[in-house]
């Protein structure tokens, strides 16, 4: 079942060009126990950095995905369509019982790896299927802001 809404992914080129925009300008907090700078937390099947904002006291966040290569889905999304919204990502309880009820549904999930589906973190639907946005799923998770 979902729960809520999780997080928005953003692409963006550069870390610092993004926490100007959210941090700075629209107030928003670094989370940084969850990806400290500068690092953020890698990403390995897109290449990217990945950073996260709080959005003031609930549970959503905003996900900065910084591509580190020019090949990759997220590099060659923001080729395409500049830096901006690439994905929604809704919490629930089970991700793996999540995925195969969509995938039931008809809506194509994205291959990112060979994946447990007891043990799924996250999976991706393509989104030709959902109104042209990528949809993840992710697990539920307490939230722990480093402010």
């Amino acid at each position: 079942m979902f729960l809520r809404l999780d997080h928005v992914g953003i692409v963006a080129p550069d870390i610092m060009e993004a926490l100007k925009v959210l941090v700075d300008q629209l107030g928003l907090d670094f989370d940084s126990d969850r990806a400290p700078l500068p690092d953020g937390s890698y990403f390995a099947p897109e290449a990217t950095r990945n950073y996260f904002v709080q959005v003031g006291d609930g549970q959503t966040q905003v996900e900065i995905l910084i591509p580190q290569n020019t090949t990759s889905g997220v590099a060659r999304y923001m080729a395409k369509n500049g830096p901006g919204l690439h994905h929604i990502a809704y919490q629930c309880t089970s991700v793996g019982d999540e995925a195969a009820r969509l995938r039931d549904n008809g809506l194509p999930q994205i291959d990112l790896g060979p994946e447990d589906p007891d043990r799924m973190r996250a999976a991706f639907f393509h989104p030709k299927s959902v109104l042209g946005i990528l949809t993840e799923l992710v697990p539920d998770r307490p939230v722990a802001m480093g402010r």
